[in-house]
This record gives C-alpha cells, sequence and structure tokens, in this order.
C-alpha cells in the first residue's frame, strides 16, 4: 500500500489510487506481495512525494536474513522507515473460495477508492471558501506545512491538519478491530461486511451531496439575481415607496437606461407617448453601465410606452414591492437552511471519512492476508511491513526489494 504525502506547496485536494505489483516482478506463487496506493494526481514536478508501501514475506530462514538485511540497508541509506503491520490470523477456507474473495476484494478496493475520492472532493467543495485557493492536503498526510501566507487557515486546512496524524498513526500502528470485523468470520462475510458498509456510505454521500448542491445551486441563483445587472438585479435595496407614484389614474415606470443614452433619455421620455408627466424622470440608481430612472405617466398608455421605449432601446423594468419582499424573504430563508445544512452534512463528512478510511485499511490488510496465501501457500506464515519511502527513491528501494527477495522467484527480471 503507497499512500502519498505531498511536502509542497499546491492546490486542490488530494486523493488516492491502487495498483498492485510483485517485490521481484514475477507473478508467481513464491513472491512477496506489494500493494501500492499512489496520488490521483503527479505531483513529482511540484516537489518530494513520500509513499507508504505494505509487503510481505514468507517467514523462513531466507527470507527473514533478506529482512534483517533490508531494516540495515534501509536504516543505513534512509532510504525509507519500517513498521511490522499486524495482520491477525484468519480463516482461511478452501482454495476455490480464497481466488473469489480474492476477486471480490479487488473490486471493493475500486469502489472504496472511489467512495475516498468522491468524499475528499465533497469536503474540498463544501468546506473551501469561495474563492480561496486551498493547499494540496493528503488525507493521509503527516509532514505538509501551513501556507505561511495565509492570515488565517480555512476550515478544511485546519480539519485536514488534525486529521492527517491521526490518520497516519492509524496505519503506521495498525490493529485489526474485532469487535467490528471477527476474526472467526470467514473471510467471504468479512469482505461483505466491508462492502455493505462502504456501500451504505456512498448511497448516502451521493443523497446528501445532491440534495446540498441543489440547496447551494438554488440560492446561489437567486443571490446572482441580487447582485447581477441593471436589467435582472433585485430593486428591493434600490426603491423606496416615496420614489414611486401610484393613484387611481397615475403609475411610476422604471427604466434601465446605458450610459451612452442619457442625453437621448432626457430629450425624448415625454414624448414617448401621450400623458407622461412632464419632468417627472429622475435617476435613482447608477452603476458602471448605466442607470435606472423613474418616469410617471398615466396607467392607460403604459403598453404604448412601453413599446416606444423598447424602440429606443431603453428598457422597462417590472417592480413590484410585494414581489421583491418575497424575494428577499426566500433568499432569507435559503440562507439560514443552507447554514442549517451545511453544519450537517460537514459533520456527517468529517465522521463518514475517517471511518471509510479505517475500512480501507482493514481491506488493505485483507488482500494481503489473501494474497500472502495463495502465494506462499499453507500453513499460513507470512509477515507484513509497512514501509515509508520519499518517491524519488522508491526506484532504488525496489531495486533493493528485488535484490533480497530475488530467491522467492529468481526467473523474474529486474526491469520488469
Amino acid at each position: 500500500m503507497k499512500a502519498s504525502r505531498n511536502r509542497t506547496e499546491s492546490d486542490g485536494c488530494q486523493t488516492a489510487l491502487l495498483r498492485h505489483q510483485s517485490v521481484s516482478g514475477g507473478a508467481a506463487a513464491q513472491t512477496p506481495t506489494l500493494t501500492e496506493v499512489s496520488s490521483q494526481e503527479d505531483h513529482e514536478a511540484q516537489g518530494v512525494m513520500a509513499d507508504f508501501w505494505l509487503i510481505s514475506v514468507p517467514l523462513d530462514k531466507t527470507s527473514l536474513t533478506s529482512v534483517e538485511k533490508l531494516k540495515r540497508t534501509i536504516t543505513k541509506t534512509h532510504l525509507a522507515s519500517s513498521w511490522k503491520f499486524s495482520i491477525p490470523d484468519l480463516k482461511v477456507g478452501i482454495l476455490d473460495s480464497l481466488v473469489r474473495v480474492s476477486d471480490d476484494l479487488s473490486k471493493l478496493d475500486t469502489l472504496t477508492e472511489s467512495v475516498i475520492k468522491k468524499t475528499c472532493q465533497c469536503l474540498k467543495e463544501v468546506m473551501e471558501p469561495p474563492g480561496d485557493k486551498v493547499q494540496e492536503y493528503a488525507l493521509a498526510n503527516g509532514d505538509h506545512r501551513m501556507n505561511q501566507r495565509s492570515a488565517a487557515p480555512s476550515p478544511l486546512k485546519t480539519y485536514l491538519t488534525s486529521l492527517r496524524v491521526d490518520l497516519i498513526n492509524y496505519v503506521t500502528k495498525f490493529q485489526w478491530d474485532k469487535a467490528k470485523y471477527p476474526t472467526a468470520l470467514p473471510l467471504s462475510t468479512l469482505t461483505d461486511l466491508i462492502n455493505k458498509e462502504i456501500s451504505q456510505v456512498e448511497t448516502e454521500l451521493r443523497s446528501r451531496a445532491t440534495a446540498y448542491n441543489s440547496l447551494k445551486a438554488t440560492l446561489q441563483s437567486l443571490e446572482h439575481n441580487l447582485n447581477g445587472n441593471l436589467q435582472t438585479r433585485s430593486l428591493n435595496d434600490i426603491v423606496r415607496k416615496e420614489d414611486l407614484v401610484v393613484s387611481e389614474y397615475l403609475t411610476t415606470l422604471l427604466v434601465v437606461v446605458s450610459r451612452e443614452k442619457y442625453l437621448q433619455w432626457e430629450k425624448s421620455y415625454e414624448f414617448l407617448s401621450e400623458f407622461v408627466v412632464p419632468r417627472s424622470s429622475r435617476k435613482i440608481f447608477e452603476d458602471g453601465d448605466g442607470g435606472i430612472f423613474s418616469v410617471t405617466l398615466f396607467k392607460r398608455v403604459v403598453c404604448e410606452f412601453k413599446a416606444k421605449a423598447q424602440e429606443s432601446k431603453f428598457i422597462v423594468r417590472e417592480y413590484s414591492f410585494d414581489v421583491e419582499e418575497r424575494k428577499h424573504q426566500e433568499i432569507m430563508k435559503l440562507t439560514v437552511h443552507k447554514k442549517e445544512q451545511y453544519g450537517i452534512f460537514v459533520r456527517w463528512l468529517k465522521v463518514n471519512f475517517p471511518q471509510v478510511f479505517f475500512a480501507w485499511i482493514h481491506l488493505k490488510a485483507l488482500r494481503v492476508f489473501v494474497e500472502s496465501v495463495l502465494r506462499y501457500g499453507l500453513p499460513v506464515n507470512y509477515q507484513a511491513f509497512l514501509l515509508e519511502t520519499d518517491r524519488k527513491r522508491s526506484k532504488k528501494l525496489k531495486e533493493e526489494l528485488s535484490s533480497l527477495f530475488v530467491h522467492l522467484d529468481p526467473t523474474a527480471s529486474m526491469k520488469e
């Protein structure tokens, strides 16, 4: 397993991908298992990456000697750090069952990875302040630094900073959760338990994300109208009741006039139809594009005035205090509702992301166990190790592993 730590400063939210390969390059039964989890994007050009690798080796005399040599080598050359990765004795079952479980675990690993990526993306989209470039933070990152240029960290940065150490400690000090995943159960049942857990989180994540994004989009649309151009924006905070004349016979229209047509408007508005009150036009609002003018006229000529105004490229805005007030109240209501849903959704993400991650590491342990049995045979007699190495040293470490454990697959090519 190779979970990346990024020691550079970049933007985004990092997730993980999975691939399998053997230490010595072969697929024979006597080959140490190496499960790798690498970063979604290639950040090598931006700085140094670090990975976590899971390897398993049989406990025969030659392999144990190779393990000791490996420990001495990585200590002397700083190629990697290492920990024992504790996997309990699980029920092996029959060979056909092992092969089926191996296939099921591979598919489940892909699903779990997908859920982790989606959860990570949701965290980024929900917690990242609009317009703020969030640093690249691997959720399993133990060596990221805050952007010193930022006066105050975003909620996402703060959360990931507190989360990263917990996840790294969980991996390096992994202990099988026997209460959640009883070791007496068959491997297929354990796989089903993890599958049910991940599938449930995926379904709920999709539902919650859809509901929250729908609410967010509705509010953004209303807010866009509130702060849009003069033709679409809300006039609730612009027009006052005293700006309008409304009587049995008279009414006031609001007209959008571009800056280059100000003079034309002043000269022509009284003649766009009969029964326009002379000198009744007044500019009540202006922005960089133009202004909103009021004009008072008799109600019976409103339709004629609108048609003539349109011919002259003047835009008459429809306006109602009651309608505008309802829009304002709707925005306020949705804003409060979004704030409530934000808190609920963020709490759900914070609870469920670590749980999916923990299930993922148990899944990795299951895969190492199953593959070790398939490759090394019975009785179960192997040891799993967790290695951490810089990405730039990974090639050297792989060569070292291939050299030390070549006896497990003498036909394997170093280049392969």
